[in-house]
């Protein structure tokens, strides 16, 4: 029997619970277990006129799925901590959703799962009403798993687009891109699209920081000083690195299909052009983990909560990736 796959629903006042309801019925084979507040989603499921078939799950427990009922689905009940209302979030609900978290983490750590997917929560929620200094998933599962740094990767289909840094301000980037960074963030690239994808060598295409890759030291220094000595130390190493190349001409296919993977050196270089080509499909990954960890696209979308018209398409992606992720490599 397959371990199964954790999904949390994210802030239970968003498009999380929605979006995580529809699941069972497109995996009706496939061993699931929705991670939250059993009482939301009965709610939620009321108002989207959903009959879904709720069965109290606890680890240990096999995940049984009734053939007959394809919505059935498995729920591991983690309360929200106060009423919930479909698009009203509440930070009285934020250690819930922490709790949530915390228990699909945990999960995985221990072998309970074999993966974990994330629907989105709000950043904001969790630090007035929990976590101060949460700054996102991607940071708070690197200190669950007690690794020193993660690396945020989106990909489509046909991209995956890999973060040096990830949610920081503007201001903050250059000096948070040094040789030790640098070398961490493209060692777990290389070492889990090895790992991970199964990709027997990698190829990464490196953009560079400053308009046009610095122009040579005229439009800043951070690539001659700091960018391409690092490359040509990993290349030393049998990296197999093309870059640094200006980011406004690093997104053209004859380039991308040479390569697995574009690292861009902060979020807003590199994801709008991603999401651009596959907004709605695409999907977020945590690299450099103990385990498999992906995730929508998309923020919370409180305005659709409970309406039905939320897309389903991104967490579908990031559940078939995670799947597929944790199928034994021989499957």
């Amino acid at each position: 029997m397959p371990r199964p796959v954790a999904v949390t629903y994210g802030d239970p006042a968003g498009i999380g619970p929605d979006l995580a309801l529809a699941l069972p019925a497109l995996f009706p084979e496939q061993p699931l277990v929705l991670i939250g507040d059993r009482t939301v989603l009965e709610q939620r499921a009321e108002q989207l006129g959903m009959l879904p078939r709720l069965r109290d799950w606890q680890p240990g427990e096999a995940v049984i799925r009734d053939p007959l009922t394809p919505e059935s689905v498995c729920v591991w009940h983690t309360p929200a901590g106060a009423p919930v209302t479909a698009g009203k979030p509440d930070p009285a609900t934020a250690q819930g959703t922490v709790n949530m978290l915390k228990r699909a983490a945990q999960g995985c750590l221990d072998g309970t799962f074999s993966a974990m997917v994330t629907a989105p929560v709000a950043k904001n929620i969790i630090c007035e009403g929990a976590d101060p200094d949460f700054t996102g998933h991607t940071e708070f599962l690197a200190e669950q798993a007690g690794v020193d740094q993660v690396v945020m990767m989106l990909a489509t289909q046909d991209l995956r687009v890999a973060l040096a840094t990830t949610h920081l301000p503007l201001s903050e980037v250059p000096e948070a891109i040094t040789p030790d960074s640098l070398i961490r963030t493209l060692t777990i690239l290389r070492d889990d699209l090895v790992g991970k994808y199964r990709i027997a060598e990698p190829r990464i295409l490196v953009l560079g920081l400053n308009p046009h890759a610095g122009e040579g030291g005229h439009l800043g220094r951070e690539e001659l000083d700091v960018i391409i000595p690092t490359l040509n130390r990993l290349r030393e190493q049998g990296f197999h690195l093309t870059g640094p190349v200006p980011a406004d001409t690093a997104f053209q296919p004859h380039l991308l299909e040479k390569h697995d993977a574009v690292l861009a050196m902060y979020h807003d270089q590199g994801l709008p052009v991603l999401k651009y080509a596959g907004f709605g499909e695409a999907i977020n990954i945590t690299l450099g983990l103990p385990f498999i960890r992906t995730s929508v696209d998309h923020g919370t979308a409180f305005e659709l909560a409970g309406t039905g018209k939320a897309k389903v398409g991104s967490l579908v992606a990031a559940t078939r990736l995670a799947l597929n992720l944790a199928a034994p490599q021989d499957a």
